[in-house]
């Protein structure tokens, strides 16, 4: 199910306020911080209701406070909607409770 119309907007404005953006539903994308451009692409890509994501260092831009109640909520929505994820990340906190690990490293 397409969100369209006046869901579509009220979508958007709730997924921004989530995520600590609520003032910027009309912002230029260029006027906004690196971090706030992550949060915005991941938001958008989740408002698209994907199948499926692929994710690199998703939240690698975030303050560690943010990065953590923002993470947690991502976790929690692609959980709910049944989101498969590969996430790539060299931070082990990133890693979801119970996600499958695959490990790959230089071989030498």
């Amino acid at each position: 199910a397409h969100i369209v119309g006046r869901a579509r907007r009220n979508a958007g404005e709730q997924a921004l306020e989530t995520a600590g953006l609520a003032n910027h539903y009309t912002s230029d994308p260029a006027t906004l911080s690196g971090g706030e451009r992550a949060r915005v692409s991941l938001l958008r890509a989740l408002l698209a209701q994907p199948q499926a994501l692929l994710l690199d260092e998703p939240f690698s831009r975030l303050d560690k406070t943010l990065r953590a109640s923002f993470r947690a909520w991502v976790f929690e929505v692609t959980r709910q909607r049944r989101i498969p994820v590969v996430l790539v990340t060299h931070d082990e906190d990133d890693i979801p409770p119970g996600g499958e690990v695959i490990e790959i490293s230089r071989w030498q």
